[in-house]
């Protein structure tokens, strides 16, 4: 088994980014011209979870790293809001937004949209704050690898109910 390459992004200010995922053995990676290489995997035994790209939401089995330095990749469980499926990189968040766009901000400004179906092929449209190569590579990797966007939390809620009826 070896990682799908999806036709790479052409971003308006970082060129050509490759989106490489491979769903069943939980690895990513990200890389380009003008941004660093990142690369995350799925660690332990259990099972991939089929609705999240990489396989699963757990920090505990999710590692790293952005130009060869590990960082810290702190998903949330993913439940009743979209902020709930906000995921966390050391001053990067992203969260959906919208039902298909997720935003990616550093230290509280936004940066851009990201848009991705978690089939790997991932688009960014950036904002008024001039990204820097890092932000980029950050926000491609969890597009990619989480999937972009949310239900409404309506939705959410009510399929909550549903699945929890007998």
């Amino acid at each position: 088994m070896h990682a799908h390459s999806y036709p790479p992004a052409d971003d308006p200010l970082f060129g050509t980014v490759t989106v490489e995922l491979d769903h069943e053995a939980g690895t990513l990676a990200v890389h380009g011209e003008g941004i660093p290489r990142v690369e995350m995997r799925r660690t332990g035994a259990a099972a991939a979870e089929s609705h999240v790209p990489i396989g699963t939401r757990d920090p505990e089995r999710l590692a790293m790293e952005v130009g060869g330095a590990e960082v810290e990749l702190r998903p949330s469980k993913g439940f009743l809001t979209r902020t709930s499926y906000r995921v966390d990189v050391g001053d990067h968040r992203f969260v959906p937004v919208s039902l298909d766009g997720s935003r990616l901000s550093r230290g509280g400004a936004v940066l851009g949209m990201f848009v991705s179906t978690g089939d790997g092929r991932v688009t960014a449209e950036w904002g008024d704050v001039q990204p820097e190569g890092y932000d980029a590579a950050v926000g491609y990797a969890l597009a990619a690898a989480f999937g972009t966007g949310a239900e409404p939390a309506w939705k959410l809620t009510l399929d909550a109910v549903l699945e929890a009826m007998p």
